[in-house]
């Protein structure tokens, strides 16, 4: 299972990665589904988030075992949901994010966020005032809920793209 490519593109710079192409994959969004077909992996679900993927491994495929390769900053959805429901898997860690909080002394309308440890990373210096949130996903919105921020626009499919034809579609 990967729910990053982040994940992925770890799991590819270790020197006997292709023994795993025998294997199924899950994975979580579209990009790093393309990612592991490119490489050689059959992907057997990709969904667009975390919670997702734990429905459907949790109602169709609960007797399976996987492999969870993660990082460390990683939400808790998929690996809670999979315990609750008896799942066995066990969990890799393949990569670390590390925040790198930087004061913004410019002046903006909007703000992009990608990740929710970029939202972490950004509120460690700086504060959003009337700024607009435009955000990858559901979970990156929900690190800007928890800080009281109303003015988000989440991205209708999770990616770059279509974050960023949310900005221009609010600024034309």
């Amino acid at each position: 299972m990967f729910t990053s490519q982040n994940a992925a593109q770890s799991v590819l710079l270790h020197p006997k990665w292709e023994e795993l192409k025998t294997k199924n994959v899950f994975c979580v969004g579209l990009k790093t589904k393309a990612l592991l077909e490119e490489n050689g992996f059959n992907v057997v679900v990709y969904v667009d988030y975390a919670s997702d993927l734990a429905e459907i491994i949790t109602l169709i495929y609960a007797s399976e075992s996987y492999t969870f390769f993660s990082g460390n900053l990683r939400k808790e959805t998929l690996p809670k949901a999979l315990k609750t429901a008896k799942v066995n898997f066990n969990e890799i860690q393949v990569y670390e994010t590390t925040l790198t909080p930087q004061k913004i002394k410019t002046a903006a309308d909007g703000i992009l966020f990608f990740s929710p440890s970029a939202v972490e990373s950004f509120l460690k210096e700086n504060k959003i005032k009337n700024e607009i949130c435009f955000c990858i996903g559901n979970t990156t919105a929900e690190a800007l809920e928890n800080n009281k921020v109303k003015n988000v626009i989440i991205a209708q499919q999770p990616s770059v793209e279509e974050v960023i034809e949310d900005v221009i579609e609010e600024y034309k």
